[in-house]
């Protein structure tokens, strides 16, 4: 394909930039586009997927055929199946008459199924039956029905990671990824990132009836150098804040940084020991909060051990040392100015008045007496599963909302979809 056909091509579908990783995205893209190969579009979120599932489709022979873009990560794991496929009257609570799914109604067309690693597994194998023989079942029939689509997939996670995690179906991927394309993210694309920012701030300055923002070198390099982890979204949106916000229509670096979050990397730091993956040890991030919760929780037992211990004088040598090892717990903050004019030696317990904490106490008996038995302090074992954990909080979320699904899960940030799952996970559909 020459360098003309793909300027070409960018100009017909809004696309603004030259970079080489751009330019050949574009290329395989037109290249597959006249087949029914099915191709799975991967990149991070806010880079532009869905731009090239669309330029597949209008470069297609099913160009004058129905296109559909579904994101699956919005659609509850409960009602997927139905709004893909379809489903008869009566097949579950609330259908009330018969519905055609995504499947039916764009025979001939093309289906955008875009987070395809956010779709339940049983799903992931209806789905494959379509690929693979064109066949489909509503929900609540028997009855196998033909269809004729093509499945464009995008996702901004590594499926191979969830495959290995037994979170999407290996012949499923394998199926998908016949002719993969990868949207390069925006931190990659070099001197693209300016011409992206003058073509937002133009259309800005025109929408807001404002004059069009412009940058100084060092603004264009500050800008150039910036990681941007919500893409070409991010830009977007710091570019629409700079045409309302900034009084001045010539900007500096200094005057750029103000838009620009101190925080340049989407990645979370590493949590796990040195040498470790977070991905190989394979917890979520929902996973390590419970984790580090966890293990501060079981440190604050352990601390009031050693506490009630030392306030009864048993094992005073013991005590002493594990409580000089640990008195970083009972310091004060080095950045909180709350703590700035209180001493150190606050946040230890005083010692008893005449008895030095490094001597042995002396036990004093009357003559008939016999010693106090010594009753070792008792903590309650408690349990580090994290699976326990989240189910109580689940439990929590819901009697909190009164069982309204909705909320409980926005309370617990996570989606709507992965609650159902997690309420059929723990057998709590019921509750």
């Amino acid at each position: 394909m020459t360098p003309q056909e793909i300027q070409s091509i960018k100009l017909r579908f809004g696309i603004i930039g030259n970079a080489p990783a751009l330019n050949y995205a574009i290329q395989v893209a037109a290249q597959v586009a006249p087949t029914d190969m099915t191709v799975l579009i991967t990149g991070e979120s806010g880079s532009g997927k869905e731009s090239f599932s669309k330029i597949i489709h209008a470069l297609s022979p099913r160009k004058h055929g129905q296109f559909i873009a579904i994101n699956c990560g919005a659609i509850p794991e409960g009602t997927i199946d139905s709004e893909l496929f379809g489903h008869e009257k009566g097949s579950f609570t609330g259908a009330n008459e018969a519905r055609k799914g995504y499947f039916e109604v764009t025979n001939g067309g093309t289906i955008f199924l875009d987070e395809i690693g956010e779709m339940p597994l049983g799903t992931q194998a209806r789905l494959l039956r379509v690929l693979e023989n064109g066949e489909f079942i509503r929900v609540g029939s028997s009855k196998v029905q033909k269809t004729d689509v093509r499945v464009v997939a995008a996702t901004n996670v590594n499926l191979m990671e969830n495959v290995r995690n037994g979170k999407f179906r290996e012949d499923l991927y394998y199926r998908l990824s016949t002719v993969p394309i990868t949207v390069p993210p925006l931190r990659e694309r070099g001197d693209d990132i300016y011409l992206l920012f003058r073509k937002f701030t133009s259309d800005f300055s025109e929408k807001h009836r404002v004059r069009p923002i412009s940058l100084l070198p060092d603004a264009v390099q500050t800008l150039q150098r910036f990681r941007f982890p919500g893409n070409i979204r991010q830009l977007k949106n710091i570019a629409e804040q700079i045409s309302v916000l900034e009084l001045e229509r010539e900007l500096d670096a200094r005057q750029l940084a103000k838009y620009l979050p101190q925080q340049q990397s989407s990645q979370l730091p590493m949590l796990l020991g040195a040498g470790q993956e977070a991905s190989a040890a394979g917890y979520s991030e929902r996973d390590l909060m419970y984790k580090i919760l966890f293990d501060m929780r079981r440190d604050m037992t352990d601390l009031k051990k050693l506490v009630l211990e030392l306030a009864a004088g048993q094992r005073p040598h013991e005590a002493q040392e594990l409580l000089r090892q640990n008195s970083h717990l009972f310091a004060p903050a080095a950045n909180n100015s709350a703590f700035d004019n209180v001493q150190a030696a606050e946040y230890f317990l005083p010692k008893p008045a005449g008895t030095p904490l490094n001597v042995e106490p002396v036990l004093d008996y009357d003559d008939d007496s016999q010693p106090v038995e010594d009753i070792p302090h008792e903590t309650e074992e408690e349990t580090l599963s994290l699976d326990v954990k989240e189910k109580e909080m689940i439990l929590k979320a819901l009697k909190k909302h009164n069982n309204k699904r909705k909320y409980a899960a926005h309370d617990l940030g996570i989606s709507e979809r992965t609650l159902y799952r997690k309420l059929k996970q723990y057998d709590l559909e019921q509750v």
